[in-house]
């Protein structure tokens, strides 16, 4: 299965179903399911963010120190990809009509000529998986 390696907190927002879309520098034609790895590295800065900081407490996380990493937390469906074509405060406007606000945008880099990978059909593993993460796509082997 592919799978992609995402710092914390972000990981982690997939995972308890609040982001729906991963945001890169770069786009994918692939299509269909995505294992969500969890990275070795935590944006301790990003975890302070008060929306992130507010929707992890919501799910009982109060710390950075209580994000998993070097897991595999979920698995997806990536569906669609986009370009970002504009932001403005909270709202982004993407390719295909496409358009994002609230949480969602405060949840990635929606800076234009970036795209945004829209994630469906999540399902959280029941007890995380250890694996080595890697840059772009990669294979995950299922066990």
């Amino acid at each position: 299965m592919k799978a992609i390696t995402i710092k914390q907190p972000w990981a982690t927002l997939i995972a308890l179903g609040e982001k729906k879309f991963e945001t890169r520098s770069w786009q994918t034609k692939y299509r269909g399911p995505l294992a969500i790895h969890a990275g070795k590295s935590i944006d301790k800065d990003a975890c302070e963010d008060s929306w992130i900081k507010g929707v992890l407490k919501e799910h009982g996380i109060t710390s950075y120190q209580d994000l998993p990493t070097g897991v595999v937390l979920a698995t997806v469906e990536l569906v669609d990809c986009y370009k970002v074509e504009a932001t403005l405060g909270h709202v982004s406007v993407l390719t295909k009509g496409k358009t994002l606000n609230g949480l969602e945008v405060a949840f990635g880099d929606y800076t234009e000529g970036r795209y945004a990978w829209e994630l469906s059909s999540l399902q959280v593993l029941s007890v995380p998986v250890a694996a080595k993460g890697q840059l772009s796509l990669w294979e995950w082997e299922v066990n």
